[in-house]
Formats: structure tokens, sequence, C-alpha cells
């Protein structure tokens, strides 16, 4: 593959990213209450995440303000249509000189978890990465997280392998799963994606007509063993 005339990608921009369901804000301190009230009761939603749960507002507030100011990974708050906050993620690993871009660090309430919002704030990320023109758009979790890695397939994200004894997380071992799209999946995944979340998709009780996984199928150059 000649690449002589390619030229990497900009960081990503500190900025909104907006969508019909849901849209995605720069994490900041005034997020901190809502963000509270969202994850009380939910403790689970931090299980693979290197950070939390947390025991109070104030220490939540003091995991805020530490990853708030850093540029990688660049974190958002996912406000949904009636207002809420519904979770977090981030955009991580970002490398413009190899093209390549992580979305990451998921922390979904269970008001946002298996949504049209949910996968809209995941599509929200894919579109900005290839829009801006990086090649590769990568998602990795803890090989244990089988609902990660069947989130990451029906995304249409191939699967790449297990990176073993990859890291340490909360004192216990973690395998990495990684799974990957390129640029040249960039038209069929934004297909797949625009026809899921189009309106038209859901009846009146907004049961799907076509799931995303049916969509996303064919993209896929490898997929999951394991699932």
């Amino acid at each position: 593959m000649d690449l002589a005339d390619w030229t990497p990608p900009p960081l990503p921009p500190r900025s909104e990213m907006s969508g019909r369901y849901v849209t995605l804000e720069p994490l900041e301190h005034r997020h901190i209450p809502e963000l509270w009230s969202a994850h009380k009761g939910a403790d689970e939603v931090w299980r693979y995440i290197p950070a939390g749960p947390f025991e109070s507002e104030a220490a939540l507030g003091a995991w805020v303000d530490s990853v708030r100011i850093v540029p990688d990974p660049m974190q958002f708050a996912v406000r949904l249509a009636d207002g809420r906050i519904g979770g977090t993620l981030s955009i991580m690993r970002i490398n413009p000189s190899a093209g390549s871009i992580e979305v990451g660090y998921i922390v979904f309430t269970p008001r946002l978890q298996k949504t049209r919002e949910a996968t809209e704030a995941i599509f929200l990320t894919i579109k900005w990465a290839f829009e801006a023109g990086y090649r590769r758009f990568e998602w990795k979790c803890n090989a244990a997280n089988l609902a990660s890695r069947r989130a990451a397939e029906r995304f249409g994200l191939s699967y790449e392998g297990i990176f073993r004894q990859a890291a340490v997380v909360k004192g216990e071992n973690r395998d990495t799963a990684w799974f990957a799209a390129i640029d040249g999946e960039w038209a069929a995944l934004n297909a797949a994606f625009e026809t899921w979340l189009d309106p038209e998709n859901f009846d009146d009780d907004g049961q799907q007509k076509s799931r995303l996984s049916d969509l996303t199928a064919p993209i896929l150059v490898a997929r999951d063993p394991d699932l």
C-alpha cells in the first residue's frame, strides 16, 4: 500500500459531537453532580475499568477533575436527548502518525446500556475518526468481558486476537481482546449504522426491525471464536 500522499490526521478537538439521540460533551467539572446521580447504585459498570466505583460524590469528582484535563484519554460525557447524563467514554491511544485511534474507558449506566443512544455514542466516535482521516479504529477490552467483546463485533469491528497477560488492573491479571476497523471499511460501516439508527428502523414500541449485527456481519474479516 503506497502512502506517499497520505497525511497524518489531526488530533481530536475538545468539542462536542452531536447526533440524533445523544451529544458527546467534553467532560467538565460541571458534570460531576449529574454523573454521581446517574451512577448511584450501579457499581457493576466499573468492573473492568481501572478507576471506580466511587463511594462518594467527592471521590467521583476527584477522578473527573484528574481526567478531564488529560488530552489522551479524552473523556466525554454522554448527554441523552432527555437532558440526562448516561455515562462516559473516551477517545484514546491517539496516534496520528500511524493514523490509529481507539474508543475506550466506556462507563455506561444501566439507563444507557443496550439502547439506540449507546450505539450512537460509539458511532459518533467512529464517524469522527474516519472522517478526520484516521486509517484504523480500535476497540480493546478485558478478555473476560464477553459483553464488551460482543459489542465490538456488533459494531462491525473485526477480531484480531488476545494479548495474554497484557496488564494488571485492580490487582487482577488482564488478558486484552483486540478488535478494529480500517478506513476501507468505513463506507459500509457508515451505511450500516445510518440504516440501524434511522427512526424508520424502529416500530411504535421502539423495537428494532433490522439488527445492527446483521448489517455489520458482512464487514467483519474475522469473528471472535469465543462468542
